[in-house]
């Protein structure tokens, strides 16, 4: 695979693994079998094991238990490099021996080799999480010979009309229960919805399936497939948008060129 392909690999919720321009970028890594009060439905495998290894950069959006788990970071390099909003945050992981901690903001511009990590707004509380740990939530545009917005956690908000464009939008279809508040969250039909200002080429369901709390250990099966559903209502909103949907494992590759639209 040439080094300027895009290939995104779905590791569970909000974990993707982004490879761009020979760099590896991580996604709000939650890894471990239980996580305060959630459990993971899906076993990380064998081969998400492999394919999360050694990457050169961790993007952190947010600082709630299912985006932000010290624990697991525990199995990557110090050295590694680690994007997480402003804040206590930052404390937390330099005395956990990482030495190239970096706290960002809504306009933060990190460049990763020869890629540019932009921090973007996410409509969405930041701070839920360790009590004594505050830090805005948001989401990153990740431009090399590609584009990508990963939007961590959000609703869709006025301002994101001003990332449109991008070759692929990761977007929440879900959460890890029944419940998500009006305009913290997106649903699979507000996810849809999001496509007519986002305008990507390729948009991949994330934040669904894979963590569930300790009182529900079969998750929630009452509330069908959030990514089929998604995929539905984006061909009824959004037919022009490329909707693959990942199981946990799985990866995808970008075309050299933009996808042709999809029929309704």
């Amino acid at each position: 695979m040439p080094e300027s392909r895009l290939r995104v690999t779905y590791i569970g919720h909000a974990t993707t693994l982004l490879e761009l321009d020979g760099l590896r970028i991580l996604t709000d890594p939650v890894l471990r079998r239980r996580v305060v009060h959630l459990h993971r439905l899906v076993a990380l495998g064998r081969s998400e094991k492999a394919a999360i290894r050694s990457p050169n950069a961790i993007l952190i959006s947010h600082l709630h238990f299912d985006h932000f788990d010290p624990g697991s970071l525990r199995m990557f390099d110090r050295g590694t490099t680690i994007l997480v909003p402003r804040g206590g945050a930052v404390q937390v992981l330099r005395r956990r021996g990482f030495t190239d901690v970096r706290g960002v903001d809504v306009g933060s511009s990190v460049q990763i080799g020869s890629v540019t990590v932009r921090a973007v707004h996410a409509q969405h509380p930041g701070s839920r999480g360790i009590p004594w740990v505050k830090g805005p939530a948001l989401g990153y545009v990740i431009e090399g010979s590609s584009s990508v917005y990963f939007a961590g956690d959000t609703d869709v908000f006025p301002e994101m009309s001003e990332l449109s464009g991008a070759d692929l939008a990761l977007l929440p279809v879900a959460g890890w229960g029944p419940r998500l508040p009006e305009g913290e969250h997106m649903n699979p039909k507000r996810a849809a919805e999001a496509l007519k200002v986002l305008k990507p080429s390729v948009a991949i369901p994330i934040h669904w399936g894979t963590l569930a709390p300790l009182w529900a250990p079969n998750g929630y099966p009452s509330l069908g497939s959030p990514p089929a559903d998604f995929r539905r209502y984006a061909g009824e909103i959004a037919p022009e948008v490329e909707i693959p949907v990942l199981e946990p494992g799985q990866a995808y590759t970008m075309p050299t060129t933009r996808p042709a639209a999809r029929s309704s």
